[in-house]
């Protein structure tokens, strides 16, 4: 069977070329037919739109933005909102797509969806953030709302985004709407637990795959690319809980001590300095070597297509906790089976932040807030749930836990597509 036909062929190694590549895994061990696999394979619909910047200078610069609607047929779509130089249309509905996925692995209602402006946070200041971001959501409006697609921060952009998404909506329709984007501030209608529950629902998953293994988190040795809003709480969490972080690192470069870092003054350091990079009492180490490290837990949380054909050969974890989305490629994943290393997939062990935020949605729908301790309490039991599910039928199936949960989620997301059927 082949890949159906998007409106762009995508790169050999890019991230929808891997999700391409996923998703036809899935079908083959499913025994979907052309038809249905061209249905999952594409963007229900998606938008471009033009995004004109004044500059505090009084200079309008022009920048692309995107939002795709991957698949709604178990919901509304749910997807974060992108601000990156190198965002485009393919990587959007690549991320899309595992959004889709991801939301029926956890068994969330939603659909998958992603927005991206081309744009480098860094180069500008807030209030010209600000104007770009609230000119893309009334660009974007028609597709957006609480019922139809929600949005949430992703990389390059916060809760203070979300704020101004939210705001901008509201306004427009006259009256306040919280559940029109998740990860806001809990000042205007933001859940307890959101910005650590993509780390939280990593930490999970690793004990999980960790306690299958018969061993314990306790004393674990942890490498972690990326110390952002994923990667830096991850190492927290792992801290706390007994773990030995001996690496991490950003996009500046790493920092490694076989003893363990003291991660609470790695993060005032990062305060301080903004980068990991001359942390005192320990040795420097580039991304590329960190991946290489002798450890028994590596998260590649930082961006994707870092375990490639090359990098993969030298990787010697045990386990690969994907925190970071599609990480690893096609020809990487591979190797590290090939080597017998244990990947948890991305698309369930970064799902702590969707369901935290479908937490988010439904405490903005009733206008009713839960405490921290029934957030964790929820998030803890769906991430582990979801991980036995997946291991469960990867045993059962002689699958790698990628194949296991993309099966489930694809499966899930055929079901209700056949059971609605096709209109007219």
């Amino acid at each position: 069977m082949t890949t159906p036909d998007t409106t762009t062929t995508p790169a050999e190694h890019s991230p929808l070329a891997t999700a391409h590549a996923q998703l036809a895994a899935a079908v083959r061990h499913l025994g979907y037919d052309e038809g249905l696999h061209a249905n999952l394979a594409t963007p229900r619909r998606e938008i471009h739109v033009s995004v004109p910047l004044r500059m505090d200078s009084g200079e309008v610069r022009l920048f692309r933005g995107f939002r795709v609607q991957h698949n709604v047929s178990r919901g509304p779509g749910k997807g974060g909102l992108r601000f990156h130089p190198d965002v485009d249309i393919d990587e959007v509905r690549a991320l899309a797509m595992w959004m889709t996925w991801k939301c029926a692995i956890v068994d969330l209602p939603y659909g998958g969806a992603k927005g991206g402006v081309t744009i480098d946070p860094r180069d500008h200041s807030r209030a010209e953030l600000e104007r770009v971001t609230r000119r893309y959501t009334s660009e974007i409006m028609p597709m957006i709302g609480p019922d139809t697609d929600i949005m949430a921060p992703d990389m390059g952009t916060d809760e203070r985004t979300m704020a101004w998404v939210m705001d901008t909506y509201s306004v427009n329709r006259g009256y306040t709407i919280p559940a029109v984007v998740t990860g806001k501030p809990i000042a205007v209608g933001g859940s307890l637990g959101r910005g650590t529950a993509t780390s939280a629902g990593i930490v999970h998953v690793t004990e999980a795959a960790l306690r299958q293994a018969g061993e314990r988190l306790e004393g674990t040795r942890i490498a972690i690319q990326g110390f952002g809003k994923v990667g830096g709480h991850a190492a927290e969490i792992f801290a706390a809980r007994g773990a030995r972080v001996v690496a991490v690192s950003d996009q500046y470069g790493g920092v490694r001590a076989d003893d363990g870092l003291d991660v609470a003054r790695l993060v005032q350091h990062v305060a301080a300095t903004g980068s990991v990079v001359d942390f005192e009492d320990a040795d420097p180490v580039s991304n590329t070597e960190l991946l290489a490290l002798d450890v028994d837990v590596l998260v590649p949380a930082a961006i994707q297509g870092v375990i490639d054909e090359t990098t993969a050969q030298h990787v010697r974890a045990r386990f690969v906790v994907e925190g970071a989305n599609g990480p690893t490629t096609t020809a990487g994943d591979e190797i590290l089976a090939k080597n017998g290393i244990t990947v948890v997939p991305d698309v369930l062990a970064n799902a702590g932040g969707v369901v935290v935020s479908y937490f988010e949605w439904v405490q903005a729908n009733q206008a009713y807030w839960w405490t921290a301790e029934e957030i964790s309490e929820k998030l803890a039991h769906r991430m582990v749930t979801a991980y036995q599910d997946v291991a469960e039928h990867a045993r059962r199936d002689g699958l790698s836990l990628r194949d296991a949960a993309l099966t489930i989620g694809v499966q899930r997301v055929a079901e209700a597509h056949k059971i609605r059927g096709l209109y007219p």
